[in-house]
């Protein structure tokens, strides 16, 4: 009986460690990426023409980045945006009017996390403005202040649509998805109080949601891991107070460019809000396309994140008086 018990002993613990050899994972060498460089082509730039030294204007600068046993590079543009670029090449648009210098850091990514970086500067141009646009988001004068709140007495004041292929007739260009909401809807009365208020400088113009919450939509919500379909306050969408800077730079959504929005084509200007600034509707963006605008009203278009959300495209229609059930 013992003999037979220390057979059955020792056969247990060898298929423990036989066990334990099947499920060994080696991971190879660790090979930190090396010769790490970059190169930059400011598009427009005529070193010869002064006016050119830094490019056309339009703000567009061509990376080209390489280094030996690398998997992916991490760009850090230096302007609050970065971009993981497998390739090693990427062209980035800078908007910061007028001629600025950028830290451009890159960390090429090897086995098992190891990682290498190098850094340059580049010196850009933007000359986009669109001076009406601010005027009569903020007003005109230094000081100048402008509050925008939900059209929610009016139909249409939130809708979805495509955001990046044309069905046919311009179906990319509007809501052509979903474009029932009435005013007052019930489901998104929690967020019919939001303020927007939009204020000039001397250095151009900031933004601030000084009163919450956000509506997160359902298509959106499923991948952050919260209720869609509903409000939610700043511990969930944690960039929706404190004072932001806004940035205009022309349209580059297919929308703008080719569509338009009840047979009229679009303004073609696009402004964002630094720090993950958003106007009520939280989708992970924060770049808005102006459909049109004038003293009272404002529709935009933005396209939902599409690293972590649908891809949607959201319209939002604003107005400069507070409405009153």
């Amino acid at each position: 009986m013992k003999n037979i018990k220390y057979i059955l002993g020792l056969f247990l613990t060898l298929a423990f460690f036989a066990s334990c050899e099947e499920t060994t994972y080696e991971f190879g060498d660790i090979v930190t990426p090396s010769n790490v460089q970059i190169t930059a082509v400011v598009v427009g730039q005529d070193l010869n023409d002064p006016e050119l030294l830094n490019g056309d204007g339009d703000g567009f600068v061509d990376f080209e980045v390489s280094a030996d046993n690398v998997i992916s590079y991490l760009i850090d543009f230096g302007d609050g945006k970065s971009e993981v670029v497998p390739s090693g090449k990427y062209t980035h648009r800078y908007t910061k009017v007028g001629t600025n210098k950028f830290t451009v850091i890159v960390s090429a990514l090897g086995t098992a996390g190891a990682a290498s970086t190098a850094s340059m500067e580049v010196e850009v141009y933007s000359s986009f403005s669109d001076v009406e646009a601010e005027d009569l988001l903020a007003g005109s004068l230094v000081g100048d202040s402008k509050t925008w709140y939900w059209a929610s007495d009016l139909p249409l004041h939130v809708g979805m649509g495509t955001a990046f292929d044309d069905y046919g007739g311009g179906q990319f260009a509007y809501e052509s998805w979903w474009d029932g909401i009435q005013p007052w809807d019930e489901e998104k009365g929690c967020m019919y109080t939001n303020e927007f208020v939009f204020t000039r400088t001397d250095n151009g113009l900031t933004f601030e949601q000084t009163v919450g919450p956000a509506f997160i939509p359902g298509t959106y919500a499923g991948f952050i891991g919260v209720d869609g379909d509903t409000c939610h306050d700043e511990t969930v969408a944690t960039t929706m107070f404190g004072v932001k800077n806004v940035t205009f730079l022309p349209s580059s959504s297919k929308a703008a460019l080719e569509g338009t929005y009840d047979e009229a084509p679009y303004r073609q200007t696009a402004f964002e809000i630094s720090d993950g600034g958003f106007m009520g509707w939280w989708a992970g963006t924060s770049t808005y396309d102006i459909i049109s605008i004038d003293a009272d009203y404002m529709r935009v278009r933005i396209i939902e994140d599409t690293a972590t959300g649908s891809g949607a495209a959201w319209y939002q229609l604003l107005t400069s008086t507070k409405p009153v059930q």
